[in-house]
This record gives C-alpha cells, structure tokens and sequence, in this order.
C-alpha cells in the first residue's frame, strides 16, 4: 500500500479518521527564523518544519513603508514594527469619526496583485493542504480601521455604526474568498482573535450578536463550494465552539492549553470540530527541557491518533524558544511519521 501525501494524511484527520501518524503545521516569528537559520546552518526552514499545510494568498498587512520601521498598509493603518516585527502595534487609523466610514475608500479585494503569486504555489505543491489566508478577518479588521477602545464602546454607545462597519467588512472580505476559491484553494483561514486570557473580550451574548451571523454569511461560501472553514482565535474561546461549529467551522487554531484544557475538549468535540495547535508556547516550549518537550509532544501525538487534530505550537514560535526545544519537538513529529511509513 502506497503511503499517503501530506494532503491525504490531513483530509484523514479533518474526517475524523485516524491518520497513519498526526500531521502538523506551524510557523515561526521572524526573530525566531534567524534564530533557527544560525541554529541550523540553513537558509530554508522550509525542510526542517516540513508542514503539510500550504497557507497562500493574503498576508495580514500589504504595506507601504512611510518610514524605517512605520509602514501603511492598503486599508490606511499605520503600523509600528519596530518591537513586533511580525504584525506590528497599530497607531493610526482611518476611522477617527463614525461619519468617516461614509467617505471610506476600500482597497479593491480583486486586486491582481494579492492573488499572483497563488497558482504557482499550488502546482509546487500539490502534496500539501492549501489554505487561503485571511487575516484580520472582521473584528480585527474593525478595530484595526477604528481602534480598539474605540469599536469595543461603540458596540455599547453605537451599535448601528458597528453594524455598517461589520457589514462592509463581510462584503469585502467575500471579494478575497470567492477570488481564491476559484483558484482552487482546498480552505480559507479566518484571522479573527476574540479572547483574552480569561474570556471573550466583547463578551460572548455581543459576539453572538454582532460576529455569528456574519461569519456564518463568511463560512457559507466556503461550505457552498465544498471546501474547510478554518479559524484562528487566541485567548479563552471555548465558550464559542458551539456555536462556531453551528456555522460551519472545521478546524480552530490555536487551541491554547494555558486557558482551555486540550486534552478535555478534543475528546468532547471529535466528530464536530477539529483542532489545530495544543503545545504551549508560554510555558513548555521556551522554558522547558528537552525532554519536557519531548514529552509534551508525545501526549499531544497521542490525543490525536484516532483523527481530528493537527499539531502546532499554539501560535507563532517566538524568539526565546531555544533552538534545542524545536530540534526536540520535530525529531518526535518526524520519528511518528517515519514509524508509520515504514508500516506502509
């Protein structure tokens, strides 16, 4: 029996399926990137993470610098990377005044340029579970035009202007899915994070008022075309997986074990809701041993033998993991998959 893509391996676990071994997927921050290059001796990390998934298509800002280390992006967000280089602190946005959203000019999400680069990507990699990305989906979206503060009172103090905001933002963002699902990506990841580390930041009966029917408007046209709906949300959310999965969600990211308990949940939701992520990135991986890696992502391997899981860090690596830590973990990842192949 010949053995499985990664691709196959992946569909296996979104079925539900035990795969032949747990796949995975993850990234890493760009300090952490040099980190590993010098680490390593390799310019391309592509072969040590080898994910088996291919995210294409929207980053979460195109940019334009206005000066060395403050960038503009396409939506007229002013962004600060020079602490985070990765996403970077917005400092100024567009949307000072509720009246302003009625002279908003909206980037063109049929933009050529945001999609050029997509079918090259997919014929290189046929092997791999591609996804379209896209960030900063609708509350960060929002509160990247209005400011934070500012879009959480105006759901108390205007609730028809965050409403008309949210809307656009839908029919924008419904421009990008259609464009890339007729590229053929096999899923679109939402960007969308709505906890802290204690709860839903807006609480979760204003989510379901002013998120739920429009991600499920979102949603929709992914599961009319027949593809996987994928979201990412840090913090404490797991007071939202019923109803994410009422509209259609397949596989959440990050799945935080500091704030919900992997190991509980995952067994709870197989069938209805896969999950993507579990090892600790607070804890575990920047401070433990090897061997509590080791360790950690042995039992993370286990909870997702019989399908519905797909390994990661619970989001993108940072730079004081040590290099030693991340060897660690991929020699376990690759030692379950090579076992399994060499039972093919």
């Amino acid at each position: 029996m010949a053995s499985m893509t990664k691709r196959e391996v992946v569909l296996e676990a979104l079925a539900f399926r035990p795969p032949p071994y747990v796949p995975w997927a993850w990234d890493m921050t760009r300090a952490c990137q040099q980190r590993m290059r010098d680490f390593l001796g390799a310019d391309d990390l592509s072969g040590f993470i080898g994910s088996h998934f291919l995210d294409v298509g929207s980053p979460q800002r195109r940019f334009a610098e206005v000066h060395e280390g403050w960038y503009r992006d396409s939506y007229g967000v002013v962004y600060d990377t020079t602490i985070d280089k990765d996403i970077g602190t917005p400092f100024d946005w567009p949307l000072k005044d509720p009246r302003d959203l009625d002279r908003y000019e909206w980037p063109d999400p049929g933009n050529n340029a945001w999609y050029e680069d997509i079918p090259a990507q997919l014929a290189a990699h046929p092997d791999r579970f591609s996804r379209y990305k896209l960030g900063f989906t609708l509350y960060e979206r929002a509160w990247s035009l209005r400011g934070m503060s500012e879009l959480l009172m105006d759901m108390v103090e205007r609730p028809e202007f965050v409403e008309r905001l949210l809307d656009a933002i839908v029919e924008h963002d419904l421009g990008q899915i259609r464009r890339a699902l007729a590229l053929g990506v096999e899923a679109v990841f939402f960007g969308d994070d709505y906890g802290s580390q204690t709860g839903v930041v807006m609480g979760r009966e204003r989510w379901r008022y002013f998120f739920k029917p429009r991600l499920a408007r979102l949603f929709a046209a992914v599961r009319d075309a027949d593809r996987r709906v994928c979201l990412h949300s840090c913090g404490c959310v797991a007071e939202l997986f019923d109803d994410l999965i009422e509209i259609g969600l397949d596989l959440f990211n990050p799945f935080q074990p500091e704030v919900m308990n992997v190991f509980e949940l995952k067994p709870r939701y197989h069938g209805r809701l896969a999950f993507h992520g579990g090892m600790s990135i607070q804890q575990v991986l920047p401070f433990g041993t090897t061997e509590d890696v080791r360790r950690a992502t042995r039992r993370l391997i286990e909870a997702g033998h019989g399908g519905g899981y797909i390994f990661a860090p619970s989001h993108s690596v940072p730079p004081d993991v040590p290099p030693e830590n991340l060897v660690a973990m991929m020699e376990e990842l690759r030692r379950q998959s090579e076992e399994a192949k060499a039972c093919t």
